[in-house]
């Protein structure tokens, strides 16, 4: 999650999928802007991924740069940009998966990441 937030990734969700599929515990969903925007953040979170040794099953998505996903088993990384998050609403169709509560300390993180990219915006 640090590793998408460095790249100014927002709107992250966690949803825990474990009691209603076998096919993964989690989603995390973030936001990115633009193409190369999903690509930077994909790159930052397999980057992080290949340090802490996490086994990647599969990585979708990521050269046309709208939605990319990253399988790693127990956790699916979904990186969109936002017309695309909208369109497909995986938050919708998992409606009934609990959402996960982000630490205090990476709340901070997330808001800091969700200033920098509306910062950046503006400019």
């Amino acid at each position: 999650m640090k590793a998408a937030l460095s790249k100014k990734a927002t709107d992250p969700l966690l949803m825990r999928l474990a009691e209603f599929t076998t096919l993964t515990d989690y989603f995390l969903i973030v936001s990115a802007r633009s193409a190369r925007h999903v690509q930077a953040v994909a790159d930052a979170v397999m980057s992080e991924a290949r340090t802490h040794k996490f086994a990647k099953y599969s990585a979708e998505g990521i050269t046309q740069g709208n939605w990319a996903l990253l399988d790693y088993g127990d956790v699916i990384v979904h990186i969109f940009q936002p017309s695309v998050r909208e369109f497909y609403d995986l938050e919708g169709l998992w409606s009934e998966a609990p959402r996960e509560a982000f630490s205090p300390a990476l709340t901070a993180d997330i808001r800091a990441a969700t200033a920098a990219a509306e910062e950046e915006d503006w400019e």
